[in-house]
């Protein structure tokens, strides 16, 4: 472990992990701590994998942090919040089906941060027995506003007035 390496710590005392920068300032203390440079301890083999990785998967991973799940995350951006908080981290389209397939199998659960990832990912990967939170089927009508009126409409949620409109020219003619 060098100085430009944080560090998680493994307390036995407290059975926490915590982040030590530089991990020189600890040094002292080895007979108390074990050391390991950019990895957790987990006492299970269970991922959680999150589909973007924004602010709300950062609020996401800081809760996990305390609960002892691993976790995963497959972001657009290399500079997401995310990146360095999960201990996988993917840079990967969201609508790709291939990105999100090959990410979802690493996990036993699979949730998102945002709804613009490939539904038709998410139903293989169900199909095949990953637990996907929500659903796919509920991501569909989530995804297609005019879906989710209708449901809203079908299952007397209380929503504002809307029309659906085929085409501009149809709007056009209102």
């Amino acid at each position: 472990v060098n100085t430009y390496t944080i560090s998680i710590v493994w307390s036995r005392f407290t059975k926490k992990n915590f982040i030590v920068n530089p991990p020189s300032s600890i040094l002292h203390h080895q007979s108390f701590f074990t050391f390991a440079a950019m990895s957790r301890y987990f006492s299970s083999d269970f991922m959680l994998g999150i589909l973007g990785g924004g602010q709300l998967g950062k609020m996401l991973l800081q809760d996990l942090s305390r609960m002892d799940i691993r976790t995963a995350v497959l972001d657009p951006s290399s500079f997401s919040p995310c990146k360095g908080r999960a201990e996988v981290f993917e840079v990967g389209d969201l609508k790709d089906f291939e990105s999100v397939y090959r990410f979802g199998k690493l996990c036993d659960v699979l949730t998102i941060e945002i709804e613009h990832v490939n539904v038709a990912a998410l139903e293989r990967l169900e199909q095949e027995g990953t637990k996907v939170y929500p659903k796919p089927s509920t991501l569909r009508i989530i995804q297609d506003k005019r879906l989710q009126k209708q449901f809203y409409q079908r299952n007397l949620i209380p929503t504002s007035a809307f029309h659906c409109y085929e085409s501009k020219s149809e709007l056009l003619k209102g």
